[in-house]
């Protein structure tokens, strides 16, 4: 198994190219952008971003101190602006308490006990969490979501069931534990997933794993 993740991440890899994950400027960047990007796309955190970068709010002090209405307006075009305006002074809250506002010591925590401290901060989830130690702390944890499930379980690796913390440990005993095969891999996955693997009407002809992929095996049922 741990031979044919390799081998569908050099062919995803053969056909997209490096696709230059996490875009952001700085760690805190990262965390910001993995906070405000659950349930949304990108290009709508991109704007939300910039806005923060516009106002001179996107560090910790800058984020401290800035009111909760005036953040909600900032952050508005990533939408479910109230929810991550908590999310994000519940982070700094908790960044000042246990960090003296500084991420660098917390990111320089061992990966096992970062992930528990993330965990603990109200609004932060497993994926965000992962994506936080992986792309801002840059420790090998694997990120997984919607795509992966979706891609893998198509391929017949997993059950279509699976919960986050399983298709984790599946992914990370697969692959070798190295973060720059993580952070290709995963956003190389979510490439795929935009592009071809789609929820519904998947492009399947032009996919790079078309010949791997078992969905199409799988009898229709009978009307």
């Amino acid at each position: 198994m741990k031979t044919d993740l390799i081998e569908i991440h050099d062919i995803l890899f053969e056909k997209f190219g490096p696709q230059h994950w996490w875009p952001a400027e700085t760690p805190f960047e990262v965390v910001v952008g993995a906070i405000l990007t659950q349930s949304t796309a990108w290009k709508n955190v991109e704007k939300a971003i910039a806005n923060l970068k516009k106002e001179g709010s996107l560090s910790p002090e800058g984020l401290r101190r800035i009111e909760e209405k005036k953040l909600s307006r900032l952050i508005r075009p990533a939408g479910y602006y109230n929810a991550k305006t908590r999310k994000l002074k519940e982070f700094i809250k908790h960044l000042y308490k246990n960090h003296g506002g500084d991420l660098e010591p917390m990111l320089n925590t061992p990966p096992a006990g970062l992930r528990r401290e993330l965990l603990s901060i109200w609004g932060i989830g497993p994926e965000t969490a992962d994506s936080i130690i992986l792309y801002a702390a840059e420790k090998p944890v694997f990120v997984v979501d919607a795509y992966t499930k979706r891609i893998f379980s198509r391929l017949g690796y997993v059950d279509g069931k699976i919960g986050y913390e399983g298709l984790k440990e599946f992914s990370e005993k697969n692959l070798p534990r190295d973060v720059k095969v993580y952070n290709e891999f995963h956003a190389l996955l979510v490439r795929l997933g935009k592009d071809h693997c789609r929820k519904t009407k998947p492009r399947c002809a032009q996919c790079p794993l078309e010949k791997k992929c078992k969905k199409k095996r799988i009898p229709s049922k009978k009307k």
